[in-house]
């Protein structure tokens, strides 16, 4: 007897909760980065660090977004949504993603704007704020990307990578902001560029979560070694012949599977039924990864050889 809570069901509610945990988490964080970054940016006269905390801003929705794909894609399956609501985590990585590149566009341009204008050098203190928000998002960029790894949610990837590039930002930023600080009639110009570097940092990688999440969207093929585990399960099952057609899509955290079952020509449609719902059982426990299986059964072996596959 196949218990009822299936390791690929077990799996998708443990990794919406901790999807849900490091969100709610990076909320937070990403408020106090913000407001640090806002106050100190407008006192100390830095377009840089102005700019990374609007960044940081955007952080604290596009998280908020995530919690909110995580909320939706936990409901379970209904007679309108067969297949779940997971869709709806990996609609919001896209959403993060358009947001992400419609953000980096304006602060690139208010930066290029006033590039040219007299400005005052900002202040030392600063660098602070920046220096603070490089240490604490290399930690959440390194536990988002290895939470999605473990769940494969496609939004907290996403927003693992805003991460990386708020990494990135900060270097950039700390740079341009030391040049300012360093030599203020030489490199003036240089606070504002790191602020466009910002912008700039920010549109390359919305446009790569757009990328990723749209592959999901338009029903891209799993992984290679994903549809290998399928095969070998499911000619592990005794009666199956091979595989003859194997389709997939993925649905949030978990992937749905067809599969054309190839079984003995002269059994009856009783034990073709009952080897299909073995195999259907056996995927669904060796590949935790897939949540539901169909199974086609093809007979085979009555015109010519029987073949094995897997």
């Amino acid at each position: 007897m196949i218990a009822a809570h299936t390791p690929s069901s077990v799996t998708q509610a443990r990794g919406l909760q901790s999807g849900r945990r490091v969100a709610a988490v990076s909320v937070g964080v990403n408020a106090l980065l913000a407001a640090s970054n806002l106050v100190v940016g407008a006192r100390g006269g830095s377009l840089t660090v102005l700019a990374s905390g609007i960044e940081f801003a955007a952080d604290v929705v596009a998280s908020l977004a995530v919690l909110f794909g995580f909320w939706y894609a936990s409901r379970p399956a209904d007679s309108r949504h067969p297949y779940g609501h997971g869709r709806a985590e990996t609609l919001t990585g896209l959403l993060i993603g358009v947001a992400l590149f419609g953000i980096g566009g304006a602060i690139a341009l208010h930066a290029v704007r006033d590039m040219h204008g007299v400005h005052p050098p900002p202040a030392a203190y600063t660098l602070w704020p920046l220096a603070v928000a490089l240490a604490v998002k290399t930690m959440l960029m390194a536990t988002k990307m290895r939470v999605s790894r473990r769940t494969g949610s496609q939004a907290l990837l996403a927003d693992a990578w805003n991460d990386s590039v708020d990494v990135l930002s900060s270097i950039a930023a700390i740079i341009a902001l030391g040049l300012t600080l360093y030599d203020p009639s030489r490199f003036r110009a240089a606070d504002h560029v790191g602020g466009m570097l910002v912008g700039i940092f920010v549109i390359i990688a919305g446009l790569g979560v757009i990328r990723a999440t749209s592959l999901d969207l338009i029903d891209t093929m799993p992984p290679d070694d994903l549809l290998d585990d399928v095969r070998r399960a499911a000619c592990r099952v005794d009666g199956v012949r091979g595989v003859e057609k194997l389709l997939g899509r993925k649905t949030g955290l978990q992937y749905h599977v067809d599969l054309h079952l190839e079984v003995d020509g002269w059994i009856s449609v009783d034990e073709g039924h009952a080897i299909a719902t073995v195999v259907r059982e056996r995927i669904r426990l060796d590949v935790p990864a897939v949540s539901d299986v169909l199974v086609h059964v093809e007979p085979t072996g009555l015109g010519g050889p029987v073949r094995r596959q897997g």
